[in-house]
This record gives structure tokens, sequence and C-alpha cells, in this order.
């Protein structure tokens, strides 16, 4: 059903639905530029008068300040074309996957996840809506929730849905092993305070919109800087620092199976987390109040005023938690404690090494040893960007790489139902330290971390099975490393 569109008025012209979509957010995109030249807002209204935009090495930072409904507002209005794109990406990549349309993803938001969610984060959710609109992009408030569970709905209820259901015809879902990660302190590290890095592994279709860096001034609670996704209130792969010394990543794990529908939204507690917290303790209660199984992840967390790293196994029934002031922790999709692989997961294997999770885990913790004592922010980006195969013991882009290029390997990952060839691996990372966390900052890369480029024209030529993505899939190039702060203005 053609139920939403562009409506785009130049000079009392109307084109509405008659227009290709890649064209409308071409010109929607020339004219925000145009408003927002040198990061200053076009529109004289109060509420964005605190809030601008940049392009920088091929992010967009956006600024974001005042009330939920006013950072909401802002964050509308002024990556209203990003949203726009990014929203047309997630409905035919996850319609696409689960086969349902975009009106059950629109009722699962108003029925089971709108009641879920605090009064602060409804506010700003119905504050982003109203930006878009007011941008002319003609989304609702159950487009923009459905748009910030865009992990958790598909990857985590359908599956539990499908099941309630015993729908025999439903396609096969598994939950995905997003991202590679570590977080150090103590003796491992060049200065004994706390280097953390992450790169975000995701379909290609959204992970080369996934290039927003944004900095938050909320009312309440802690300043913000983290990557993101346009649209979502939380980074989404989950990178940042806030002004109390947190430090946190995660990684997915891998074929989890569980979703309670009472639960809060996982997008929701995790934004809440990086808000309030102010120690791991606080983190950790946070994150887990209220939990609904969605986006299951291990949460790397580190308190800069401390030196103190934690390693928290985000499942359903079980939640472990490690923590040290003087050693690592690395994860990259495996599932560590027993009873959450036994018991919730669809039979994840932690001893066979040739799987991507486990060879990068291999990897992950041969270079941290290789480089105890040294390591820092210039070695993560290095870490990032390796693409040594532990299985194979041999130098290769592909599913095992730290540097994931799923692309690459007529494997596929099948844990994740993963095709060989699949568009998606490793689409950009991001690492800090402490003395970088006590400014809010942190240096990131748009695209590969190593910086290969990928070209969607003459991938979808050697493999036209992924042909449904074309109108959408475009070119994902590799940027520079990058270094953003917290009120960091436009060059």
């Amino acid at each position: 059903m053609l139920r939403r569109f562009y409506r785009l008025n130049l000079g009392g012209l109307m084109l509405n639905n008659l227009m290709r979509m890649g064209c409308v957010i071409g010109i929607a995109m020339l004219l925000t530029c145009a408003a927002m030249a040198a990061g200053v807002p076009g529109p004289s209204d109060a509420r964005l008068q605190k809030a601008y935009r940049f392009q920088q090495g091929g992010w967009t930072y956006v600024h974001l300040e005042g009330s939920p409904s006013d950072i909401g507002f802002q964050h509308g209005y002024f990556l209203a074309p990003e949203i726009a794109d990014a929203f047309e990406a997630i409905k035919l990549f996850d319609t696409h996957q689960t086969q349902r349309d975009w009106e059950f993803f629109r009722t699962t938001a108003r029925q089971m996840l709108w009641p879920h969610i605090d009064a602060e984060y409804q506010q700003e959710l119905q504050g982003i809506a109203d930006g878009v609109k007011a941008h002319g992009v003609d989304l609702d408030v159950y487009d923009i929730v459905a748009l910030n569970a865009f992990e958790e709905v598909p990857d985590y209820y359908v599956p539990w849905l499908n099941k309630q259901q015993k729908s025999v015809k439903a396609p096969k879902l598994a939950a995905p092993g997003n991202c590679s990660a570590f977080i150090a302190t103590g003796s491992m590290t060049k200065d004994h305070q706390i280097v953390i890095a992450h790169n975000n592994w995701t379909s290609y279709l959204a992970g080369e919109r996934w290039v927003v860096v944004f900095d938050i001034q909320p009312e309440h609670g802690n300043r913000i800087l983290m990557d993101g996704f346009p649209g979502v209130i939380v980074s989404d792969d989950d990178f940042g620092v806030n002004s109390a010394g947190m430090m946190i990543t995660e990684t997915t794990i891998t074929q989890f199976e569980g979703w309670d529908p009472n639960g809060k939204p996982e997008f929701m507690r995790a934004r809440k987390a990086l808000q309030y917290a102010n120690n791991i303790d606080d983190y950790v209660r946070i994150i887990k109040e209220g939990n609904n199984g969605g986006y299951a992840n291990d949460w790397l967390i580190g308190d800069r005023k401390t030196g103190e790293i934690a390693y928290l196994e985000l499942g359903l029934k079980h939640t472990p938690l490690w923590r040290t002031k003087d050693g690592f922790f690395v994860s990259s999709n495996f599932a560590r404690d027993p009873k959450v692989i036994q018991e919730e997961t669809s039979g994840f294997d932690p001893n066979d090494k040739s799987s991507s999770m486990n060879a990068r885990r291999a990897r992950w913790e041969e270079v941290m040893q290789q480089n105890k004592g040294k390591v820092d922010v210039t070695l993560a980006e290095q870490f990032l960007s390796d693409h040594v195969d532990s299985f194979e013991k041999k130098d290769q882009p592909n599913e095992r790489a730290l540097c994931g290029h799923v692309d690459a390997s007529s494997r596929g990952v099948k844990e994740w139902g993963w095709d060989a060839y699949n568009p998606g691996g490793a689409v950009q990372g991001k690492a800090t330290d402490s003395a970088m966390a006590a400014k809010m900052s942190f240096v990131a890369r748009a695209g590969h971390p190593c910086g290969a480029d990928f070209l969607a024209a003459e991938f979808l030529d050697h493999h036209p099975e992924f042909s449904w993505q074309k109108p959408l899939l475009r070119d994902m190039k590799a940027g520079p490393w990058t270094v953003f702060t917290s009120g960091q203005k436009g060059q």
C-alpha cells in the first residue's frame, strides 16, 4: 500500500507520489544543504536555534539540545532527508526479510512498543516525527518508532511471534551477529587507562547510511556523544561516551532467541542508560530494567573516572557480569556464558573455529596478547582494519576478519542466515580512550575501517541474486579517520 511519499513545494508546484524516490531524496538534500549552510538553521522556529549540523569525513555531525520534544524536533528537521532515505532502506530490508508488510511494523510499534516507552522518549520520538513533517517528509510517530526498532522487531520479535503462531511458511530468521569490539585497561594499555574500539557489522544497505555523529545535550542526565542512524534516538550499533565518564559499546549475541512482550524496547533502554548512567552499576541496572530480550548484546562498559571496565552478557534469562581494573574484554558476537549458550541460543557452537564469531574471537585474543602494554587509539584503528583469517592463517578480507567483508566470501555466515556474498560486513569504525573521553571525543571512520570501497553497481553485476536491493543499495566509500568532539562546529 503506497501510503508514504514526499510532498515538496517548489514555488507552489507539488511534486508527489509520481516521482522516483532517488530524485526526490536528491532534491531534498539540495534544499537542506542550501538552508543549512555553515550549520545555520533556516527557519526562525525557536526549537531550532540551539541545534546545527555539518558534514565532515563522510559523517553528518548533528548537535541537539533542549527538552525531549525539542531534541526530537531538531533531530527530525535537520536530518529529514537522511531519515526519509534511511526509512526507505529499512522498510525495503525488513519487509523483504520477514515477508511482512510495513503496516505490520507500524502496528507492532503502536500496540507493543509505544506503551512501554518512557514519557521522555515518547516526547522525543514524537518530536522527530514533527520535525521531519515540518521539513516535508510524510512519516508519523509509529513509522519513527518502527524505524527505531529496526534491529529488535525483525530479528527478535518476529522469530518469537512466528514460533508462537506456529507459522510453518514463515522465513527462517536468526538473530544476526553484528560488530567486533574490545575494551582494555591497566597493564594492557599504553597509558594504563581505558581504550575502547568498535566496528559496526551490518548490511551495506543500512551501514552506508549509519554515518551520523550525535552530540546531544538534554535537559536531564548526561551529555552524549555517539555515532548513530538517522531518525533513531540511540546509537544502535552502540558506541558512545557521556559527560559522566562512561564509555560503552557492544556486539550482538549470535543465534539468540527470546522476547518478553511486556518488556521495554531495547533502543529506549540503551539510550536511557547512556544518558543517565554515572558508573558501571548504573549502566547495568538501567539496561536490564524492563529487559525485553530484543537486540541481545554483550556490552563492553568502561568508567574513565576509575579505570574499571566490565562485560555484561545481556540475555533475557541470564545476565552475567565480569569486571576488572587490569585486563581486557573482546567481543565478536559469541556468547560467553554456558547458560546463555545452552538456554538462550538456537545452537551456537563455541567450538567451531571456522565460524565468523569464533575466528574473530581468536584473532582478538591474539592481537591483544601481542600488544600487551602498547594498546592505544592508533593501534585500535589498526585492529579494526585487520584482515587476518585466524582459521586459514592468512590475510584475506572475508567474514572471519575483524574488518568484515562478507560480500567477498563464498561461505557467507550461515549462523546469521547470510548467504554467500551477502552485501554486508564492517561498515564503519570508532575508537577512544580515557583522555579523549574526558574531552567528550572519539575518532571515527565512515565505510570499511580498512579503507576499501564497496561499489554497488559492480557488485550487483556479479551478484544479481541481490538485485532486490538495487533501488537503494549505493556505493559505500571509506572516509578518513576523523576526530569528533562535543560542541565542535563545522569547518
